[in-house]
């Protein structure tokens, strides 16, 4: 009898167990400044204030009740898909809280399409950026230019607009050897949508100073691509390329 209300007693609190973990780490890694390499930073404030009252509920259902004695425990293909569910749950929060998150890298950018749904038009439109002053064109992402390069591979309008970016380098399928995309993962809600978007950059032999996943700052020019190989008419040339520590926010929205 007492085994039989033990380990009802344990299969009904499970379940509590199980949510504050996972409030818990959501917390934790808003308060760490790690949840937006999970979800778009315009959620953070909604699922920290969604953590806090699922914490009050969980404090609440630990306050004495009535028992009933038709509470039972799960008969044995529940309890196993149960204990299994449970395991999981615990490692993946151990997991998150010891290992740090990793952003999304090289192999989900060529897995997913680098500029297949990512690159947007919605920003600013080829007449808007002909007068842009010298300081907004210096603070255009790879997104900005990417979309730009959607929108006109006319090379005299990249004429006296120096781009100065950071990305990590993914490999260019035309000329591998001497062109590399400089990348970036567009996220609408979290990483699971998250679409890589890239700038093509000429650098013959990049592989020499460079490798895949580096993340580097490239100030330079967008010229008519030098490359015999290469299928895209625009490219970026570096002036100067430096290997760089990963932003902050490694994502753009």
């Amino acid at each position: 009898m007492w085994r039989s209300a033990m380990m009802s007693a344990v299969w009904r609190w499970q379940g509590l167990a199980l949510m504050t973990v996972s409030i818990v780490v959501s917390i934790w890694l808003a308060a760490t400044g790690q949840l937006i390499l999970y979800i778009h930073p315009r959620y953070v404030l909604f699922t920290v204030i969604m953590a806090v009252i699922g914490l009050a509920f969980v404090v609440a259902s630990f306050l004495p009740r009535a028992t009933h004695d038709h509470d039972e425990r799960p008969s044995g293909t529940g309890a196993i898909l149960s204990g299994i569910a449970t395991a999981a749950t615990l490692t993946l929060a151990a997991t998150l809280m010891v290992l740090p998150p990793a952003t999304l890298s090289s192999a989900t950018a060529d897995q997913r399409g680098i500029n297949t749904t990512g690159v947007r038009t919605d920003g600013a439109s080829v007449d808007d950026v002909a007068s842009a002053t010298d300081a907004a064109v210096a603070s255009f992402t790879v997104l900005d230019w990417a979309s730009l390069l959607r929108q006109t591979s006319d090379v005299a309008f990249y004429d006296s607009k120096p781009a100065s970016v950071v990305g990590f380098i993914t490999r260019h399928p035309d000329d591998p050897d001497n062109m590399f995309y400089l990348s970036r993962f567009v996220i609408t809600c979290c990483a699971v949508d998250a679409q890589p978007i890239g700038l093509p950059v000429y650098l013959e032999n990049w592989e020499g100073a460079f490798s895949v996943d580096e993340w580097v700052a490239v100030d330079g020019g967008f010229r008519a691509n030098p490359s015999r190989q290469g299928t895209q008419p625009i490219v970026l040339v570096p002036a100067d390329i430096q290997v760089t520590e990963q932003p902050t926010e490694p994502y753009l929205y």
